[in-house]
């Protein structure tokens, strides 16, 4: 527990005492003018009838912290709270002997997150780049809070699309080794070609449209040039997560391919219940409060006229099969913020169900890309960017910071720091904005050692590393040092370093990342001023140099842990 949530708890207990009111959460918070500040008085000055001084007078008095902090009443009934150096100096060690860094514990839950979903025999590129990152994110923030947490990659790998493509590959004369000798930029480019042809040859037209049944009835060649695609394309999906540094791996895919034999126990059930009727042939739920422009309800239509399943009802497979053969507890889909109404729909359709309560499916939506004219993020000639080009952009211009900063040539920078660098900027580029906003991608502020930038803390952690190097059994003994807080910037990092736990809190309660790239920054910014004014391996004393190596070990710590967190490397030198 943090020293921000003890006095919370003793200024909860002793409003109770005197005014016989529960607060929920006290508002202790960090403040410009003392080390935090409660402000609770002013609210409960209305609901107690007294003026907001004597209600802070009042249980300052009766809270019992003289041991914990000294408080003051200031202005019209703030309380302004300095916590004594020896318990700051006796949470630092907390710290550095809790592998959790303070996190505070949670009733564990099996989470579900289903994130990245690309498509069968396409590259992935800059728009699948969010929901990988953030639902990456977001899985390792989970995991390190303490819930058990199940990646779920949800591909597309079926559909008409695929009888399409199986007839335009037979024309070619393309069989399962040569699709094996193709990469998915290649692949893309024969996708497009078929959906064109398509489009334009009524007879291409009418043989795609037979294959797509052939595939649907299980014919050997179509069945077999199918799954050829599908396991180029998985190879191909995997070897760029390990390019990204994202842990989803084959055991976490799970294709629309793989909800086919439970689409129709699924829409039997709903059938049962009275959610789905017919309408204009189709099956259809309409769940309350959903209209379109004419006011009229909106349906999600879970089989089509013709007797297809549509993605609504994979999703509702899906969706069913999660709770019931998986377990969850939760399931987090990061999924493209315009994909609301269909996500808010399929919950309320499970919801009715009884699948899922209120709070069991989250769609967990994030903004677009933009490039510098403001309009989503694309090539110069209006293609999507594959992710592919992205990471090795990214690495290439890491390589060219690092060889600047160390006066070399490119090709003599370390390939590895080059691409955590890159990686680590591109990333951390994404994550630290709000999720559910729109930004604007630009290189030159992503790959820079200045800033709110990856490098920026990857390159805080080096120096870290270098007085690691410097300071030898004293660095491993700094966990035993008594914590010195003569200057001011000093106190400063104490309590940014105690506010990781209310981080990974936030982070988690919100599913926002960007928590935690605000508190690393914050954290970064305040060590860099303290290596400024405050000798380390120099300093005038030896406990203070004690004192100090052990700041610099829990910020070094942090910072680490907070970095991985994110899916982002610590480079020990830079």
């Amino acid at each position: 527990m943090t020293v921000a949530d003890q006095i919370g708890q003793h200024l909860a207990a002793a409003v109770e005492r005197q005014f016989g009111v529960v607060l929920a959460e006290p508002t202790v918070r960090r403040s410009a003018h003392a080390d935090f500040q409660w402000n609770d008085p002013m609210a409960l000055a209305k609901q107690v009838g007294a003026p907001p001084r004597e209600v802070a007078e009042r249980v300052i008095a009766d809270a019992g912290l003289d041991d914990i902090a000294a408080l003051e009443v200031a202005g019209p009934g703030f309380v302004n709270i300095t916590v004594h150096d020896a318990v700051l100096s006796a949470q630092v060690h907390d710290l550095l002997a809790d592998a959790r860094l303070g996190t505070p514990a949670v009733d564990p839950e099996r989470i579900v997150v289903d994130y990245s979903a690309p498509n069968v025999a396409k590259q992935l590129h800059v728009g699948h780049l969010r929901s990988t990152v953030i639902g990456d994110a977001l899985m390792r923030i989970l995991r390190f809070a303490g819930h058990e947490v199940i990646p779920q990659n949800h591909i597309g790998d079926w559909g008409t699309q695929f009888g399409i493509l199986i007839a335009h590959l037979l024309d070619t004369g393309l069989d399962a080794d040569g699709i094996e000798e193709l990469d998915l930029a290649a692949l893309t480019g024969l996708y497009r070609d078929a959906q064109g042809r398509f489009e334009a040859d009524a007879d291409f037209t009418r043989r795609a449209r037979d294959r797509v049944v052939l595939l649907q009835s299980g014919d050997d060649e179509t069945l077999g040039l199918w799954q050829s695609l599908v396991a180029k394309s998985e190879q191909e999906f995997v070897g760029l997560y390990g390019a990204l540094d994202v842990l989803l791996d084959a055991s976490a895919t799970r294709g629309e391919s793989s909800y086919n034999d439970l689409l129709q126990p699924t829409l039997d059930e709903l059938v049962e219940k009275g959610i789905v009727v017919e309408d204009d042939g189709a099956l259809c739920a309409f769940p309350d409060g959903f209209t379109g422009r004419d006011d009229r309800p909106l349906p999600l239509i879970v089989r089509k006229a013709d007797g297809g399943f549509g993605y609504a009802a994979t999703d509702l497979a899906a969706l069913r099969f999660r709770r019931r053969e998986l377990g969850a507890d939760r399931i987090l889909y990061v999924v493209d913020v315009r994909q609301s109404q269909h996500f808010a729909m399929v919950f309320a359709v499970a919801r009715a169900a009884g699948w899922i309560d209120d709070a069991e499916a989250e769609h967990i939506g994030f903004g677009t890309i933009l490039g510098a004219d403001g309009k989503p993020f694309r090539t110069r000639e209006g293609g999507l960017i594959s992710l592919r080009a992205l990471i090795d952009e990214a690495i290439d211009r890491a390589a060219t910071l690092s060889a600047e900063r160390a006066e070399i040539a490119v090709d003599a920078v370390d390939p590895a720091l080059a691409r955590a660098l890159g990686i680590g900027a591109l990333k951390y580029g994404d994550l630290s904005n709000d999720r559910i906003k729109d930004y604007v991608f630009d290189w030159d502020r992503m790959v820079t050692l200045v800033g709110n930038t990856a490098p920026y803390l990857q390159y805080t952690h080096a120096r870290l590393m270098s007085i690691r190097a410097k300071a030898g059994d004293e660095w491993a003994a700094a966990h035993e040092a008594a914590i010195l807080l003569g200057d001011p910037v000093e106190r400063e990092l104490v309590l940014q370093l105690l506010s990781f736990g209310e981080a990974v809190r936030l982070a988690v309660a919100f599913r926002q990342p960007h928590r935690i790239c605000t508190h690393l920054f914050d954290l970064a910014a305040v060590y860099s001023r303290m290596y400024e004014q405050c000798p380390v391996l120099k300093a005038p004393t030896p406990e203070l140099r004690r004192s100090r190596l052990a700041l610099c070990r829990a910020t070094a710590e942090m910072l680490r842990c907070g970095l991985d967190l994110l899916g982002i490397a610590a480079p020990e030198r830079i």
